[in-house]
């Protein structure tokens, strides 16, 4: 079963992701997507399916999965959620004990089906699948010289590049993956299948998250553990910074295609935002760490109130550390419209103004007459804040104090989360008392970096620095690349 795909127009310039954000009633940062794996089960596809689904809110434009029963691969891909993707027909057909499977939403690479993951082709010694979480930042200048070659790409997608170096090798399998992860630069967890192998890679400072699993004898790989317990499989461990899996028929093999050089260094938006809350990272559960952000929010920048509400979903386990820390009620001040989801019509001009409302509704009985602290976990623009803060005004809150769970988000990311252009982010221009005035907030306090490796780390504090990328938020805090792979701001990772 297989797709055909065609050449799309290429990008310019010379990085990914700064000025890719979509426009959309929330500005919420957008993650590139979720990987899931499984090797050595017969129901590899179903499996799959319920993994892709527990990781649904890493990626919902566009869902794929490449299953492989030792002789052929059986592929299918499409635009819109796992759901809508997959049916029991297809799913019927795709038949194996290999598989690999992928929800994208895009931050490099056009939105588009020929985007879609996992990239399947071709190649000498037989079928190649390739899916990836993040962001291949040397991806253009790859491309260039791969196309000066002779290379023809299929996608604009930057996971392609791994598929042409690891093609065009003259080595083994394994030695040319090995050689095509030293040539690139980002952030990334693969996942790379032939007819019978499975390689799993995470980049050299463990920037994207990825776990191992078993369940019964086979193995199963996820961008998040909350995937693993859906499917019922045990948590072995998380992949380490440039370690290198090989499974076949002998097994699993451990190594390495680069020597651990570096500390790890998690992104930090996968404990502020992405990440579910029933998902454990580095041994910390979600939950528990947005609650510990919460409190030390509390500490950090108590202001007197009559309730606390968080924005849903992310925000709420935050908000529950706050009020549990100050004393002051939790109420369910906002309720979020789970129902809105993408729709066939353009809402009206007026119903764009107000768009928030679609998705958020302030319940009157509670906020009415009340100063209220809202909590969240980031200001990207400031639009949707002021919008929130406006809806919790427009139901009678006498005072609306707002709380930002994580440091200001000043600089973009470039490993795989879609932000705006610096100069979209308000943090990156405005003080905090002008933000508060840009939002319309009565006050307005941001959680700050040792705060947030404290509620991260919890007692191991000191030890956890080099353990997050915070390259985002602070400058003094950084452990990230720029796109030229050179250490920026200082990065001491």
């Amino acid at each position: 079963m297989s797709h055909e795909v065609t050449p799309q127009t290429l990008w310019t310039g010379d990085y990914y992701n700064e000025g890719s954000g979509k426009d959309g009633l929330f500005d919420k940062l957008k993650e590139e997507c979720g990987v899931f794996g499984v090797y050595g089960h017969p129901d590899a596809a179903s499996l799959s399916y319920y993994g892709l689904h527990a990781l649904q809110h890493r990626g919902e434009e566009s869902a794929g999965m490449c299953v492989s029963d030792r002789k052929e691969f059986h592929y299918h891909r499409g635009m819109g959620l796992v759901k809508e993707v997959f049916d029991k027909d297809m799913m019927a057909s795709l038949t194996g004990d290999i598989s690999i499977g992928h929800v994208r939403y895009s931050t490099s690479g056009d939105s588009k089906l020929t985007n879609a993951q996992p990239l399947v082709f071709k190649y000498r010694d037989g079928d190649l699948a390739v899916a990836t979480n993040g962001n291949i930042v040397n991806a253009p200048q790859i491309r260039r010289e791969l196309e000066e070659g002779g290379s023809i790409f299929q996608t604009t997608s930057d996971t392609e590049v791994i598929a042409h170096l690891i093609a065009r090798s003259p080595k083994d399998f394994v030695s040319a993956a090995k050689d095509a992860f030293n040539r690139i630069v980002g952030g990334y967890a693969f996942l790379i299948m032939t007819n019978d192998r499975l390689l799993v890679a995470s980049d050299p400072h463990g920037l994207r998250p990825l776990t191992m699993g078993k369940l019964g004898d086979a193995y199963i790989f996820a961008s998040e553990t909350c995937a693993l317990e859906t499917i019922g499989a045990e948590l072995i461990r998380d992949i380490e910074p440039g370690e290198l899996l090989i499974l076949d028929k002998d097994g699993l093999h451990e190594d390495r295609f680069e020597e651990k050089k570096h500390r790890k260094s998690l992104c930090a938006m996968e404990y502020i935002y992405f990440a579910r809350p029933d998902s454990d990272m580095n041994g910390s559960n979600q939950h528990a760490a947005r609650k510990r952000m919460g409190s030390r929010m509390a500490i950090e920048s108590f202001v007197d109130a009559d309730i606390v509400t968080g924005v849903p979903d992310s925000s709420i386990s935050a908000a529950i550390g706050y009020a549990e820390q100050t004393g002051i009620p939790y109420e369910m001040g906002l309720i979020k419209n789970k129902y809105t989801g993408r729709t066939f019509i353009q809402p009206s001009q007026e119903l764009r103004e107000q768009g928030v409302k679609m998705k958020l509704s302030a319940v009157r009985r509670v906020v009415e007459g009340q100063r209220v602290v809202m909590i969240d976990d980031s200001i990207v623009r400031g639009t949707t804040s002021r919008r929130i803060v406006n809806l919790l005004r427009d139901a009678g809150a006498l005072e609306v104090h707002v709380r930002i769970t994580s440091p200001p988000f000043k600089n973009p990311c470039f490993y795989g989360i879609d932000t705006p252009d610096r100069r979209e982010l308000i943090a990156s221009s405005k003080s905090v008392e002008e933000i508060c005035r840009e939002i319309n907030a009565d006050s307005l306090a941001f959680l700050s970096p040792e705060g947030l490796i404290t509620a991260i780390a919890g007692n191991n504090a000191d030890d956890y620095k080099g353990g997050l990328c915070l390259a985002c938020f602070d400058n003094d805090y950084p452990t990230n690349l720029d796109f030229n792979g050179e250490e920026k701001f200082g990065c001491s990772c």
